[in-house]
């Protein structure tokens, strides 16, 4: 029992690192956004990540969920490996379904960019703009 006890807790301790990562601070509306995270594992053993990618959006015209899941990948990393996950979103990503208008609509504004293991675990944001 002590031995399942210790492997379920190194599970659970995820030892990986999301460092800084790159992407363009704005888009266009017909346009798209790449987002690299580099993510590395701090710990002794190898492992697997998922790395999630929620988009938020404070300022809609309309309620929105607080973050929606955009993209994930899972990764395997040996102790002190670094991998970089690579995301790209279109505009039409950022949309919703507008009953007034019958369609979908990307609103021009700052959306936040969530990146973690899990949507309770975030372990890094950043901002871009829709123009």
């Amino acid at each position: 029992l002590s031995h399942r006890r210790a492997q379920r807790h190194d599970v659970v301790r995820r030892p990986f690192h999301v460092r800084s990562w790159s992407y363009k601070r704005a888009i266009k509306a017909d346009g798209q956004i790449t987002i690299t995270v580099p993510v590395t594992n701090t710990g002794d053993r190898e492992g697997a990540e998922v790395v999630q990618l929620y988009i938020a959006d404070p300022v809609a015209s309309i309620d929105r969920p607080v973050k929606e899941l955009k993209g994930f990948e899972k990764v395997f990393l040996k102790p002190g490996e670094t991998q970089t996950v690579k995301f790209t979103l279109k505009s039409d990503a950022l949309s919703f379904y507008s009953i007034e208008k019958h369609d979908w609509v990307a609103e021009p504004g700052e959306f936040e960019v969530l990146i973690g293991p899990s949507s309770q675990d975030i372990r890094s944001t950043t901002k871009f703009t829709l123009k």
